[in-house]
């Protein structure tokens, strides 16, 4: 027997609320039925795009025993009350990264979630691309040997593309900025690889991008296992780059956007390449949440996946902002209300 589609409403509407309405439109087990955002003109648009039906507030959605999961796009700062309202309802949850902008609030959220039994899903596409799962098979596997290093470079050009009053453009609604906005993408694939970290090291700057938030952020890792990573992330290139190479005992592997990924075993004169074909990784996750809904799978991300790599951008933002190394306990312990 074929299950029927899970019912979901889409809230918030912005670009990524688009984003994840196409990849529902590419499976059949979700469909989004309504949608709500404060603006009604929003909202109607929304609706008639992805064929649903535009609530009049969000307690219509929560109120309405059909829709069983709710997908937030909201600002970072609305996603605390948004999430635990939907919790309280009943609702399952797919929300976009960052969980929160706090630890105190992605905890609130994640406390909320287990106390209604409800599922939660923070969307974290990039670790599903399959040059990252063949680098996570690879150190399962041991291939990799011991880690000793990995750099990470995500950066991409937005000066001129977003409104200039965008929430993402201010240090209140996305505090650190490109850090949070993108870079917590690749810290999130480095805690996979190298595991927890101890320290951060972070330097910011604001040179193109509109708005107060730093365009371009550089942070040094503190594996607990003694390896080392480096992150660069920024909003100010000529274009997408994306590069990602981990260094083992054993093998290195390479990953850059325009080359895919290589790898150089010990012993070997040249490098090696391994094919990846691109892969849905927003149509996964989406079916994923549909999945644990129905009790046939358990979200990759939850909160706890999720507050470990928030814990190391807030990290980020602290040692930016003071001029100093920060350890995660210190950003644990000092967000813990």
């Amino acid at each position: 027997m074929v299950d029927r589609p899970v019912r979901v409403a889409s809230i918030g509407m912005g670009w990524w609320s688009d984003v994840l309405a196409d990849a529902v439109q590419k499976t059949p087990k979700i469909e989004i039925v309504k949608c709500y955002t404060r603006s009604a003109e929003k909202r109607e648009t929304f609706a008639k795009k992805y064929n649903c039906r535009a609530a009049s507030s969000y307690e219509e959605i929560l109120q309405d025993p059909s829709i069983e999961g709710v997908l937030i796009t909201t600002p970072n700062n609305a996603h605390l009350e948004t999430a635990r309202s939907a919790a309280q309802a009943g609702k399952h949850i797919f929300v976009d990264k960052p969980i929160a902008n706090t630890i105190s609030h992605g905890r609130a959220i994640t406390e909320a979630c287990q106390k209604a039994g409800v599922i939660l899903s923070v969307g974290y596409q990039r670790r599903r691309e399959s040059h990252f799962r063949w680098m996570y098979r690879a150190a399962k596997e041991g291939r990799f040997g011991g880690m000793v290093q990995a750099e990470a470079n995500i950066s991409r050009d937005r000066v001129g593309v977003m409104d200039p009053s965008s929430w993402r453009h201010s240090p209140l609604e996305m505090p650190g900025g490109v850090m949070l906005q993108i870079g917590i993408h690749y810290i999130d694939i480095l805690l996979v690889l190298l595991g927890p970290v101890k320290s951060v090291s972070a330097m910011t700057s604001h040179l193109y991008l509109e708005g107060d938030n730093p365009d371009i952020a550089a942070l040094l890792v503190e594996h607990e296992s003694g390896a080392l990573s480096k992150l660069s992330a920024s909003y100010s290139t000529v274009a997408e780059l994306y590069l990602f190479n981990v260094y083992g005992r054993d093998m290195t592997s390479f990953y850059s956007f325009h080359e895919g990924l290589r790898c150089l075993n010990r012993g070997a004169k040249t490098l090696e390449t391994v094919p990846c074909d691109k892969n849905p990784t927003i149509v996964e996750e989406i079916e994923e949440f549909a999945d644990s809904i129905r009790g046939k799978a358990k979200p990759e991300v939850g909160g706890g996946a999720a507050l470990e790599s928030l814990a190391v951008i807030r990290a980020g933002v602290l040692s930016a902002r003071e001029g100093r190394h920060v350890t995660n306990k210190e950003i644990l312990a000092s967000e813990r209300e």
